[in-house]
């Protein structure tokens, strides 16, 4: 999960930039934590301890009112809502927040299910829904072995997403985008495309647009792959989370990432 906490960070303040500099900084001045980790780690809450995902969503949406970049309008206003129910959304939002399913299950199936469970409660869109399973399921075939090939010819095969394109081919045309459609291949492409984590998370910071989002999803997948990840990051996003959120971060790694994490040098 640290991976996607990471990728959030190191992209937070290229929102909206379309910057398409491969070299670009990862953490330059005012990089935080935005709504994609606030969500995520109350994925990974209810992964832990139970309950249900639009009740943790929703806490966890009160406990951090306005992280930066704050929540879409429309997720914004169901958090408000005195009766939330899904609202058939096809962004994003479903998949920048489902990491830490593809940690949590023996099985791929379950892992699927319980993706479009997370989803369901917000982005019931069949591109919602399929956004965060196809998240997951990389995440899942990252972590349990799978070849680079074999991930890009299982998602594509399950969930029809072109991945024969690369970043040099999509990064000159492409812009901001909050569709899950948009977003969620782009992402796993920048994964396919790099030679290791922090590269991974350059991809997709310059693939322009929604960086903090793309660099999220990437970096969960990455650090289910390569299982290493530069210490200077893992310390970067340790300091800037809050005691709250990190213990959540440490408990999950316990239970389901032990062993699994090698940082590497700085």
């Amino acid at each position: 999960m640290i991976g996607s906490i990471i990728g959030d960070i190191a992209g937070s303040t290229y929102e909206f930039s379309e910057n398409k500099n491969l070299a670009s900084p990862l953490f330059p001045p005012g990089s935080d934590f935005t709504d994609d980790t606030v969500m995520l780690i109350a994925t990974a809450d209810v992964l832990l301890h139970g309950g249900n995902f639009s009740r943790a969503y929703r806490t966890y949406g009160a406990r951090y009112p306005s992280p930066m970049g704050g929540y879409g309008a429309r997720f914004g206003g169901w958090l408000e809502t005195m009766d939330p129910q899904p609202y058939g959304s096809w962004g994003n939002g479903s998949a920048m927040r489902v990491s830490p399913i593809g940690w949590a299950f023996t099985g791929l199936e379950e892992t699927i299910n319980c993706a479009h469970e997370s989803s369901a409660v917000t982005h019931n869109h069949p591109e919602g829904m399929k956004g965060a399973a196809a998240t997951a399921a990389a995440v899942w075939l990252a972590r349990t072995g799978s070849s680079k090939e074999s991930i890009r010819a299982h998602i594509t095969e399950t969930f029809g997403y072109d991945l024969a394109r690369t970043c040099d081919s999509i990064r000159p045309d492409y812009r901001f985008n909050e569709s899950s459609q948009g977003t969620v291949p782009e992402a796993i492409i920048a994964f396919l495309d790099s030679t290791d984590f922090s590269h991974a998370i350059q991809l997709a910071i310059s693939l322009g647009g929604d960086a903090d989002t793309l660099a999220c999803i990437t970096g969960g997948i990455a650090q289910a792959f390569y299982k290493k990840i530069p210490s200077f990051m893992t310390r970067k996003a340790r300091d800037v989370l809050d005691a709250s959120l990190l213990k959540i971060v440490d408990e999950f790694d316990a239970r389901f990432a032990l062993g699994t994490l090698d940082d590497i040098g700085s």
